[in-house]
């Protein structure tokens, strides 16, 4: 095995004419060539660097304007769904009176959960890195207050829409009970009931108001036959009562005494007498006569005077 003093014994030596042209190289390069070498090789660094940092800042900028973005959107969503609930459930309870729920401390809660202070949405309006990493962390703060005042509306909100629907629902069970035997139709109570037990809100209001309705036709439907049944009454009263007058006029004559009356005679006179009569007069002048019958009356030429009996179909009397 040779060692490393062999090794390097045994490396032939350049040449003569090797030696010549590293001499002559070195001999022809000129003194100025590696301080120029050594500037411009600097420069490319200066350049490489700013260009690479360049290149590094507008990545940054980049990634900060699109986190920017997504927090922004999330934001947005969430204020959205804030605004939706303000102006839209929330706002229709609000016109719930006290009288419509069972426990009207939830429209307080309702309204404390209402009177907060909103953040206001900016957005990504800032240019540089550093504005636009505070303009994340804004919106992340606005974020998360819609996200926590949004969830304690809703509670409120479904406090009030309970407690209104218990409220609903104990109105509709006592029409239920009040309603029986009260109705037209039995088959509207049957529909409520049903409602109540699926704790419907609409569909108990619509079968409250069938059951009202029901209860309104009944009581008309009564209120008109008792009226009938009233007038044949007071009809049959009357036809009672003017039968009853006239049975009482026809008593009334028949416990009266016949009335006898004599006709007068200016010019002669004459007397019934039962079966026979005479006839008398003057010469000239108006007769009498008398006549005999069995209707018993006198009669003569001249005015009649009560003496004689007569019917009271012939004298009225």
């Amino acid at each position: 095995m040779k060692t490393e003093q062999e090794t390097e014994t045994n490396t032939p030596p350049p040449t003569n004419g090797e030696t010549a042209a590293v001499e002559e190289s070195r001999r022809v390069r000129p003194k100025w060539l590696v301080p120029l070498v050594a500037g411009l090789c600097a420069a490319a660094l200066v350049v490489a660097g700013g260009i690479g940092w360049k290149i590094w800042s507008d990545r940054r900028l980049a990634e900060a304007k699109a986190a920017c973005a997504t927090t922004s959107d999330a934001a947005r969503g969430a204020m959205n769904d804030w605004n939706t609930l303000v102006n839209g459930d929330a706002a229709d309870l609000l016109e719930v009176k006290a009288d419509q729920v069972k426990d009207a401390k939830t429209i307080d809660a309702l309204k404390t959960a209402l009177d907060v202070e909103a953040p206001e949405y900016e957005g990504c309006v800032a240019d540089g890195k550093d504005g636009l990493e505070t303009a994340i962390d804004e919106l992340d703060d606005a974020a998360a207050w819609y996200e926590k005042h949004t969830g304690s509306l809703k509670k409120a909100v479904d406090a009030v829409n309970d407690s209104k629907l218990a409220k609903t629902i104990d109105t509709a069970k006592t029409l239920l009970e009040s309603s029986n035997g009260n109705v037209q139709d039995d088959k509207t109570r049957e529909e409520l009931s049903k409602a109540i037990e699926a704790k419907n809100e609409a569909a108990i209001a619509k079968a409250s108001k069938a059951v009202n309705d029901s209860i309104a036709a009944k009581r008309k439907a009564d209120e008109e036959a008792k009226a009938k049944a009233q007038a044949e009454a007071d009809a049959k009263a009357a036809a009672a009562a003017n039968a009853q007058t006239q049975q009482q006029q026809y008593n009334y004559q028949q416990s009266q005494p016949q009335q006898s009356w004599t006709p007068s005679y200016p010019y002669g006179g004459g007397s019934t007498g039962g079966g026979s009569g005479t006839t008398g007069g003057s010469t000239g002048g108006s007769a009498g006569s008398s006549y005999g019958g069995s209707f018993g009356y006198s009669s003569g030429y001249g005015a009649a005077t009560p003496g004689g009996t007569c019917p009271e179909s012939v004298c009225g009397v």
